[in-house]
């Protein structure tokens, strides 16, 4: 079922910054009064990762989210026949790298879905049979490539000696010849690049000069450190100088996030940028390279009010600036929220998979000090729940109700929307359900395995791989193949 249900407090709000079809969650401010956000940490926030009780705590509350470069780089590792590490494994971004064909919204703002069903009879728990999959998406409408605000992109590009490998600067050059043939003649891109220091190889310059811009990318050449402090640095103050007011002004860091020179943590260079980001420049991270940063370049991403991609070959790094990059270049929704409220007397627990660092405490729902996440037109973000009945409850009696909350970009005005979800809508077959459903537990639950998280043991990777099997085979998705495909790698590796 979907719904789509709006109601404008018509409030004055804090200047957020934009995003790149992105998602962050953050603070705004470090005063000590102000609410903190993730790591389940002060009343009201939900465990991380693990199943929270409702009579301690019935409301789940996170910041939105639609990064992936967790699966993207997960799916790289095992095809390199190695098991990632378990602090790179984010189960959603393992979910929201699929497309959910989610009903687009006629207006700004979201479309809110919510569906679910019982757990697939391969699923091992003690509860099995009080256990239901909970599904909450949440789909903005699609940009007009034609009517997008014109951008100002600054390219922040790491030649050090580690980007001559295959696949890496290579790759970078190949996406950015086909990215400026994508963009409008009255959009403008600047080209900045770092080894052991940053070099403003072009300064911004109108579309109009794509023969400049051709050179300029064709002189890239790798060796030296990785100082990406400085690149960072250097590629804000290009994006300042060149800011055009009206446009949508983005810095770009492509680079396998292997920082070894200057500051190499996340929060010093964040804070040498953060004057800039507060101005409406906000982060993109490409990530690039059979070795990779992911900490690095998730936080960087996360504090820049971004969001994280990771590129594998020319076929994904295409896919990614010439079809997902152009058409996402202006923002649907600033600081959006969501909370699901779960009925005491229908549910007795609930474990949200994933979005460890997005949790924030209840009361964070609507309180606009707080910052939520960007996301840009045509994006769906999904999460998945594991909910527990409990014994013989009504089909008609209500488990949750599910709100998202966001601000619309221009006049910073705060909507919602709602839905209710009764047990009837959770107790349909796993195998007749939708197959967006059963890719997303397969994805989640493959996450999970991965990690090797306590939730492990509930599943099988052979039968996860037929699970995502039989969903590719309605779905007719090639990136459901992708998966099928990594989950026997895994299973292959583990032996």
């Amino acid at each position: 079922m979907t719904k789509l249900m709006t109601r404008s407090t018509g409030a004055a709000f804090l200047v957020v910054l934009l995003a790149l079809a992105g998602c962050s969650a953050g603070d705004k401010s470090s005063s000590s009064d102000q609410p903190q956000i993730g790591g389940g940490q002060g009343p009201g926030v939900s465990i991380p990762g693990g199943e929270t009780s409702v009579d301690e705590q019935a409301q789940s509350t996170f910041a939105l989210d639609v990064d992936t470069a967790s699966y993207a780089y997960s799916v790289r590792q095992l095809q390199d026949g190695r098991w990632p590490d378990r602090s790179t494994v984010r189960p959603e971004e393992f979910v929201n790298s699929f497309d959910m064909d989610y009903g687009q919204p006629k207006g700004d703002g979201f479309a809110l879905h919510v569906d679910g069903a019982g757990m697939p009879s391969t699923h091992r728990s003690q509860y099995s049979d009080r256990l239901r999959l909970l599904r909450v998406g949440l789909q903005t409408r699609a940009d007009d490539s034609e009517t997008r605000p014109d951008v100002a992109l600054t390219f922040v590009i790491d030649v050090s000696g580690s980007m001559a490998d295959t696949d890496r600067l290579d790759l970078v050059q190949d996406a950015l010849h086909y990215l400026v043939r994508q963009l409008r003649r009255t959009d403008s891109v600047a080209l900045v690049t770092f080894n052991e220091r940053a070099k403003i190889v072009l300064p911004m310059t109108r579309l109009s000069q794509v023969e400049d811009l051709d050179r300029a990318i064709d002189s890239l050449a790798a060796g030296g450190s990785t100082n990406l402090e400085s690149g960072l640095v250097t590629g804000y103050q290009v994006a300042r100088d060149g800011f055009r007011q009206g446009s949508s002004n983005r810095v770009i860091l492509l680079s396998d996030g292997l920082a070894n020179v200057g500051n190499t943590e996340s929060s010093p260079i964040l804070r040498r940028v953060k004057a800039e980001a507060d101005k409406e420049i906000s982060l993109l991270g490409v990530g690039v390279g059979s070795s990779y940063g992911d900490e690095l370049m998730e936080k960087l991403a996360d504090q820049g009010d971004g969001f994280a991609v990771y590129v594998a070959d020319r076929e994904q790094a295409r896919d990614v600036f010439v079809h997902r990059l152009p058409a996402n270049l202006s923002v649907r929704a600033l600081d959006a929220k969501a909370q699901v409220t779960f009925d005491e007397s229908v549910v007795e627990a609930y474990r949200l998979v994933g979005y460890d660092d997005r949790l924030l405490s209840a009361s964070a729902f609507r309180d606009d000090r707080v910052d939520g996440g960007e996301v840009g037109p045509g994006h769906a973000v999904t999460a998945l729940y594991i909910v527990r009945l409990r014994p013989e409850v009504r089909s008609s009696a209500k488990v949750a109700d599910v709100r998202v909350r966001w601000q619309d970009p221009t006049s910073r005005a705060a909507s919602e929307a709602y839905e209710s979800v009764v047990v009837n809508d959770l107790t349909g077959g796993f195998r007749s359900a939708d197959p967006h459903l059963r890719l997303a537990y397969a994805a989640a639950f493959f996450a999970e395995a991965l990690k090797s998280s306590s939730y492990a043991a509930e599943v099988q990777l052979d039968q996860l791989g037929q699970i995502a099997a039989d969903a590719g085979e309605q779905l007719r998705d090639p990136k459901v193949a992708e998966l099928t495909q990594a989950i026997r790698t895994a299973g292959r590796l583990r032996g």
